[in-house]
Formats: C-alpha cells, structure tokens, sequence
C-alpha cells in the first residue's frame, strides 16, 4: 500500500503514488466560454490545462503560442496577458472560445489521458452568436468534438493544430502557419 505523497506540478498539487506518477484528477470545466452575438468563429480547446486553471482562462500556459500566433494573424499587438484584455482581443475579432469538454479525469496537462469525457453544450453560443465555423486545436479537442458533439450542433470541426508548448516540433513546419490561416476567411 502507497503512503498519499502530494507533489507540486506547476501550480497545481496533485495527487502521487510512490514512485511518483501522478493520478488522474476529475477537472471540471469552471471557465465560462468567450462569446457574444458579433462572434463568428468557435475555437474549441479540449479541456484547461493546470496553467490555465491556475491563470483562470484558455491558453494561460506562458509558452502556449495561441495568443502570440493569433496576434500575428490578425497583424495586430499581442493582448496583455489578463483575462479582460485576451477576452476583448478575441471578442472584437469576432472570435468565441472555449472547449470540447465539460468535464474528464487527466493526468496533468496530458490530453491523451483524458478518460470519462463528459462533452458541453455547445447551444448557449450556437443559439446566441451566428457561428460560421468551428475550429478544435488539436488531435484530441478534434477527436472528442467529432465523436461526441459534432451530432449536437450539425457543424463538422475544422481541425487546427495545437499551440502547445507540447507540440513545438509541428509548431516549426509551414503547414502550421497555413492550418491557422484558415481562420482569417470567416472573420475578416
């Protein structure tokens, strides 16, 4: 039988065994979607990340590039990095986030052990903002929407490659860049 060790992981303690491999943990989604009748386009993470959980908002990760490439797409400065400024950026873009997932057990900030995924719903927006399209970020966020929501809203998702610090070798090809340029014909 393990002793109950409690480690710090970022900004998050979380549950670990002996040996150090940490447990999942039940997130439940506590961060309210990003959206108003102006909005165009959903962008759809999977579920916050512990930074983001810490920070209160999507992509707080300090090295996620979400908020930097979206900056350079849209050839404006990158928001402060507050919630009030990041929000008002996307909204006057005419761009709503939020994620897939309502709530899942997860290993830290490892999407592929997500497990017991519960999907939101995703007619709050859908009902109130005249969304054109729907982009996911990443493998999972597009995996979950398409089983588990894409029936719901009757919208297929646009697949976009992750702004993780995770996925830094991707980050570096030109079809990232040209992936996330879809976005700027619904919007501009």
């Amino acid at each position: 039988m393990f002793a109950k060790i409690f480690i710090k992981k970022g900004n998050d303690i979380v549950l670990a065994n002996q040996k150090g491999n940490t447990n999942f943990e039940h997130v439940i989604h506590h961060i309210k979607p990003v959206y108003d009748a102006n909005s165009r386009i959903l962008i759809l993470g999977s579920i916050p990340s512990p930074a983001s959980r810490t920070f209160g908002f999507y992509y707080g990760h300090k090295q996620n590039l979400f908020w930097p490439l979206l900056a350079d797409l849209l050839d404006k400065a990158e928001p402060q990095p507050t919630i009030e400024a990041r929000k008002a950026f996307v909204l006057s873009h005419h761009i709503a986030l939020w994620d897939v997932l309502l709530e899942a057990d997860i290993k830290g900030a490892a999407d592929s052990s997500i497990r017991s995924a519960v999907v939101n719903d995703f007619s709050v927006i859908l009902n109130a903002a005249k969304i054109k399209a729907i982009f996911t970020t990443g493998k999972t966020a597009f995996n979950y929407y398409s089983r588990l929501a894409e029936h719901q809203t009757g919208i297929k998702a646009i697949y976009l490659p992750s702004t993780s610090p995770a996925n830094r070798a991707a980050q570096k090809k030109p079809e990232f860049l040209k992936s996330w340029q879809q976005i700027l014909k619904y919007i501009l």
